[in-house]
């Protein structure tokens, strides 16, 4: 969900905005400032367009001048197209996508390009793969297909949908907002922060954000598949990329040859239709981020005393409930390295936890962060980390790791397709109630992921060419779909649903922890996803173990410093 790369442990708690939209979910329009249709969540906007075949896009194919994409970047191209704004309108103005490519390393042999979706929505497509590097994938693949990434509309480099005068505005905005809001005075505080970013939103673009849905993103790609000369598609998508896969499946069933589907939900919950539930309800990844959560605390159980920093301290569910109780007293004061402070409440360690939970590669840093909090026994809340709980590192290295410390990133590609393709209640008074039922059934997850979605509802903004389904797909193209066992973000339990939409889909699981393969390596799961798009041959119901387990040496090695969106 960043404009340029993220950690893809998601939102972080110090940029409020991303913590709340890492939803892993996304309305139509044309903004209603121009009087178009009215906002979703409103009367006459409930019901799902009709299905729009794939001759609806006809418009002129971009011509893409690859060029080197400069220093430090050697082995990738570079390269914009232009494409219709509106589909609707084809031969007029346009938008600019920004691609990247990686050319194939045996052309005689090269199957075709393999366009990317890294998940946000909001993720940038160029510089993820660009922070992957030319490694990112494998050498069977790198052979034979061109690897792309493109940022999709409203994204990044793609006339990126921006909410503020400048990126320092937003991080002022940013600053002074929760996570997500705990009782009344939050709650009202947190209402009235989105709507004044919702009304800047739409003030500045809210043309950029009438045609950012996923449908148009889905029509972008047809576009570009044509521009590099594939007569089918080939694609990969991790978490909103497999919404983006579901879309264009629907839209263009015979011009598909291969689809990755990797860490999926249900399209038909996050649009919405009829379900007056909150965005983040529908999508489920409360009850997954605690079942995910309760192995975190398992395992550091099991890793004991010098393995993980919360053992060291006692029981670890009981260390981190006590810890929760206590933030929500009195938020910790961290020190800094130049003499400042940084508090961190509970929404702060909350929304910490569940971005950590994406890679499990990290989980005993998080450890180590969490226990950090947990205040000397007659001292005010304030950080006091255990006997060597951070080795060499500095207690902000810790924090950096972990999320609490970070630059905040741009929030308007996220809230763009977000916000015009799914239904939301349509006023944010319905919100604590529905983030209190959600608590009851996931404590401490069900309160910070039940509000997504409210940041749409002081966004006035449809797009017309949105697609809301059916989601049954016509295809007979094989697809493999993808699901890890403990995702906080994209819940296992969509998996087969998802499956099952398609006409012929291999179904894989990733028996482990964290979100999509992107961020739990599996060598297993890579070369089923390798042979599966050179061959098209898969194994429905195969099953993969991760490569190390969390809270060991061999994780600790894989911990990234940067890992793209998922």
């Amino acid at each position: 969900m960043t404009q340029i790369t993220r950690d893809l442990r998601p939102p972080r708690p110090r940029a409020a905005a991303i913590a709340v939209l890492a939803t892993a979910g996304l309305l139509i329009g044309s903004a209603t400032a121009a009087g178009a249709a009215p906002p979703m969540g409103t009367a006459g906007a409930t019901e799902a367009a009709p299905p729009v075949g794939a001759a609806q896009v006809d418009a002129p194919v971009p011509e893409l001048d690859w060029v080197g994409c400069g220093e430090g970047l050697e082995g990738f191209e570079c390269a914009s197209a232009e494409v219709p704004s509106d589909y609707d309108d084809p031969q007029g103005a346009t938008t600019t996508i920004a691609l990247t490519r990686l050319p194939a390393t045996d052309p005689d042999e090269r199957i075709g390009s393999l366009f990317l979706n890294f998940g946000g929505p909001g993720g940038s497509g160029v510089a993820s793969l660009h922070a992957l590097g030319p490694d990112g994938y494998g050498p069977d693949l790198r052979a034979r297909f061109d690897i792309i990434g493109f940022d999709p509309r409203g994204v990044g480099l793609s006339d990126p949908v921006t909410c503020f005068r400048n990126a320092d505005a937003e991080a002022r905005w940013a600053a002074n907002v929760e996570s997500f809001p705990v009782g009344p005075h939050e709650e009202a505080r947190y209402i009235g922060a989105w709507a004044v970013a919702g009304a800047s939103c739409t003030a500045i673009s809210g043309d950029r954000i009438a045609t950012s849905s996923s449908a148009n993103v889905a029509r972008d790609m047809d576009l570009l598949r044509q521009a590099v000369g594939d007569q089918e598609l080939n694609y990969l998508g991790y978490s909103y990329g497999t919404h983006i896969g579901a879309t264009y499946g629907a839209l263009f069933p015979d011009r598909i040859r291969a689809m990755v589907l990797d860490g999926t939900w249900d399209p038909e919950a996050y649009v919405g239709l009829d379900d007056d539930r909150t965005l983040g309800r529908r999508i489920g990844q409360a009850p997954a981020a605690s079942e995910a959560y309760a192995e975190f605390l398992r395992l550091c159980a099991e890793a004991g005393q010098q393995g993980c920093a919360l053992a060291a301290l006692g029981d670890p569910e009981q260390v981190m409930e006590d810890l929760f109780a206590q933030l929500r007293a009195e938020p910790a004061e961290v020190p800094l390295e130049d003499g400042t402070t940084i508090t961190i409440g509970y929404d702060d360690a909350v929304a910490t936890i569940f971005s950590s939970l994406y890679a499990p590669a990290g989980w005993a840093d998080l450890a180590a962060a969490m226990a950090s909090l947990v205040p000397v026994p007659d001292q005010a809340a304030t950080l006091s980390a255990p006997p060597d709980a951070l080795g060499n590192d500095s207690i902000q290295d810790l924090l950096r790791r972990v999320g609490i410390l970070e630059d905040y990133p741009s929030m308007g590609g996220a809230l763009a397709s977000m916000c015009v393709d799914a239904e939301h209640p349509g006023t944010a008074a319905d919100y604590p109630a529905q983030a209190a039922a959600e608590e009851a059934q996931a404590p401490h997850f069900g309160t910070a992921r039940a509000w997504a979605g409210v940041q749409c509802e002081s966004i006035p903004v449809a797009d017309e060419d949105r697609y809301a389904g059916p989601w049954e797909q016509d295809t007979d193209a094989p697809v493999l779909v993808i699901g890890t066992r403990y995702d906080p973000a994209t819940p296992y339990a969509f998996t087969e649903p998802y499956a099952d939409l398609w006409n012929d889909a291999r179904m894989l699981t990733v028996e482990g922890y964290g979100h999509t393969t992107l961020a739990t390596p599996s060598a297993c799961a890579n070369a089923a996803i390798t042979d599966y798009l050179i061959d098209l041959e898969a194994t429905d119901g195969a099953t993969c173990t991760q490569d190390v387990a969390p809270f060991t040496a061999a994780a600790q090695e894989q911990v990234p410093a940067s890992i793209p969106v998922g």
